[in-house]
């Protein structure tokens, strides 16, 4: 039994008794503190009774009845302006990775880097430590100049080779005024340091790596003559003369070469070849093969003539 029966019947009672025991003035004053009591106790139980919620329904949609739907608070965007300035293009760099060291040697690493973005960068940007061997410097940097929209800017930082010999690699990106931190290129990879330290007094200087590309002339149709312009970009880590020679499809191969370079950095050799409408038209290649010091040989460069 729960107190709100009990209560009701225990007033009731003791009306009764006070009823049977007093007169008729009395009575009028015993039914006035009763009705009272009864009031305070309806509003008693009106508090303790919780309110009941009505249920959620979800409405279902019946043919020719549109279909009720809540309403929810629009959500803001996410903000672009700060992601809009976050993107960047590398350009090239010195001394290219894989240059030796000696232990302890100071360098400058100078990256060029073009705003891809909308926006201009300030000194405000910072370009930050992200992965890797520090070599000396600090977490991060301001950029060093105002960099408009489509223009480029050297970014140098000066480092230092650790004592102990080994491949070192150092990763940095940069970061918005907003805290936003972005790489250059599509996937936004990080720039890099990439040194080798050596002890040794004669280190054995080599080529580091060849890249290819291939530029037409004039860039469309297939004219008399058509001229395609092989260039490639031998990286070496040092010092180091080179022997080399192209080699191409048809045999025509090019006379033996030497190149000599007085350090570490990007040396680019070119070859032409001529094509006309009926010689030999389709894919053709080059290469360059390097007789001394040995290096393997590299990748073929492909490229297509007129076939019209």
């Amino acid at each position: 039994m729960t107190i709100k029966r009990i209560l009701p019947a225990g007033l009731v009672a003791l009306l009764l008794l006070l009823s049977a025991c007093s007169t008729a003035s009395d009575g009028d004053k015993i039914a006035t503190a009763v009705a009272q009591t009864v009031a305070a106790q309806e509003t008693l139980n009106a508090r303790s009774t919780p309110t009941p919620i009505p249920p959620t329904l979800t409405p279902t949609a019946t043919a020719g009845t549109p279909t009720a739907t809540a309403t929810i608070p629009p959500t803001k965007p996410p903000s672009t302006g700060a992601s809009a300035c976050a993107s960047a293009a590398w350009l090239g760099d010195t001394p290219p990775d894989g240059k030796i060291m000696k232990p302890g040697e100071q360098f400058w690493k100078t990256w060029t880097i073009r705003n891809s973005s909308s926006c201009t960068w300030n000194t405000s940007y910072q370009i930050i430590y992200w992965d890797g061997d520090l070599m000396g410097g600090a977490t991060y940097y301001n950029f060093p100049q105002t960099v408009l929209p489509g223009n480029s800017v050297e970014v140098p930082l000066l480092l230092t080779a650790p004592e102990a010999d080994g491949q070192y690699v150092s990763e940095w990106k940069f970061k918005t005024p907003d805290g936003v931190t972005f790489g250059v290129g599509e996937y936004g990879a990080p720039i890099t340091a990439v040194i080798e330290v050596s002890s040794d007094e004669n280190p054995d200087y080599g080529i580091v790596s060849v890249e290819y590309d291939v530029t037409r002339d004039p860039l469309y149709g297939c004219p008399a003559n058509v001229w395609y312009t092989i260039t490639a970009r031998v990286t070496t880590n040092g010092p180091l003369e080179f022997s080399y020679y192209w080699a191409q499809w048809d045999g025509n191969d090019s006379n033996p070469k030497t190149m000599e370079v007085k350090q570490a950095g990007v040396t680019t050799l070119t070859r032409q070849d001529a094509r006309g409408l009926a010689t030999n038209p389709g894919e053709k290649w080059m290469q360059l093969v390097f007789t001394d010091p040995k290096f393997p040989t590299t990748k073929a460069i492909y490229y297509h003539t007129c076939n019209q």
